[in-house]
This record gives structure tokens, sequence and C-alpha cells, in this order.
């Protein structure tokens, strides 16, 4: 399965997703993820993100699913 590599611009409450590149080797998806991170002039609140998905459908899906609420730590049981 690839590494597809997305800038992530929230719109409201919804993402704009584009697709930048993508890899069949983590190590070259993660690099080329820091480098756009680094030089890439992001605008506030954009993100580059990572994902390995079977294809940009289940990609684009993952990237769109809200996140899950943080684990609570020891202190706050």
């Amino acid at each position: 399965m690839p590494y597809y590599i997305y800038r992530v611009t929230p719109l409201g409450p919804v993402r704009q997703l584009a697709k930048i590149s993508q890899f069949e080797v983590f190590k070259e998806a993660s690099n080329e993820a820091k480098r756009l991170r680094r030089e890439t002039d992001l605008a506030p609140g954009e993100l580059i993100k990572t994902i390995f998905a079977e294809n940009e459908l289940q990609a684009e899906e993952l990237l769109n699913e809200p996140r899950g609420e943080d684990p609570m730590t020891g202190e706050e049981y």
C-alpha cells in the first residue's frame, strides 16, 4: 500500500484536501513531508499530512475522520 502526502486546509467544519505526492516506501514519504513542512509557507491551520492507505479514496476518508478524544493520563482517572 502506498503512502500519500496531502496538504490539509480547514474550511469551517470541512477540510480541503490536496494530494501532493505518493510513495511506496515510508522513509521517502516521511522525508518529503518533513521537507515540505520546512520549505512551504503554510497558512494558519494548514497541515502537511502523510497517510498510509490502499488508495486515494481511502486516504481522503481517513484524513476526514474526526479524531477521537485524547487518551486519559493517570492524573485524570
